[in-house]
């Protein structure tokens, strides 16, 4: 699995914590992960919003599998994901969450909050999150007895959302050029970005924006 790192601008500072934990769990998993996001306070600015068009590309595109986000609250991450098309965002506070959204909504991405709450051991927090999120099989329901109407209904819900919304360059078009050029202008999300995408048109969208 690929899993994408992105952090915004008020949580930049922890990112190399951040990083490190989610490193030393996917890296025994057999997982790679790309660190797109701000690496520190000085790094490439983003907000939020950014970090929901970031998801948006990357997932679409195959680029990645998973996304991992978040910001103070984890709030703005998961509703700026979650206006997405092809974007199912969870929102964990502790490891019981992500255990739950991956068995039960089986979505590609997870927000959590790097402020709020974030005390003393919060980097175990946030690598036993990790571990529940990324260890074992995905949406066999919980409990058990309950696996086949959870799988029925996130199935419907997907079906839902990519009825509704719009198709993904489409949607992108369709905001501020400005955010989604700002979204895709750094490095380290190029980098990731140009090497796995596996869509022709959404490599040509980005490239005509960082032209």
């Amino acid at each position: 699995m690929k899993i994408a790192l992105m952090m915004e601008n008020s949580q930049a500072g922890k990112n190399a914590m951040v990083a490190n934990e989610l490193n030393t769990v996917a890296g025994v998993l057999g997982h790679d992960v790309f660190n797109v996001g701000m690496t520190d306070e000085n790094d490439h600015h983003l907000t939020y919003i950014h970090l929901g068009i970031m998801a948006s590309i990357l997932l679409n595109s195959k680029a990645v599998d998973f996304v991992v986000t978040g910001c103070g609250t984890g709030q703005g991450a998961l509703m700026s994901s979650n206006l997405h098309p092809g974007v199912v965002c969870g929102y964990c506070l502790e490891p019981s969450d992500a255990f739950l959204f991956n068995q039960i909504n089986n979505g590609n991405a997870i927000a959590l909050a790097f402020a709020k709450g974030f005390g003393w051991a919060g980097e175990l927090n946030v690598r036993y999150i990790f571990e529940k999120a990324f260890t074992g099989a995905r949406g066999e329901g919980y409990p058990i007895e309950r696996a086949e109407p959870q799988q029925k209904n996130a199935s419907i819900l997907n079906d839902v959302k990519s009825a509704v919304a719009k198709d993904v360059i489409a949607s992108l078009k369709a905001i501020d050029q400005e955010l989604v050029k700002t979204a895709v202008g750094s490095k380290q999300f190029q980098a990731c970005f140009f090497e796995h995408c596996q869509d022709n048109d959404m490599a040509d969208y980005v490239r005509s924006l960082i032209a």
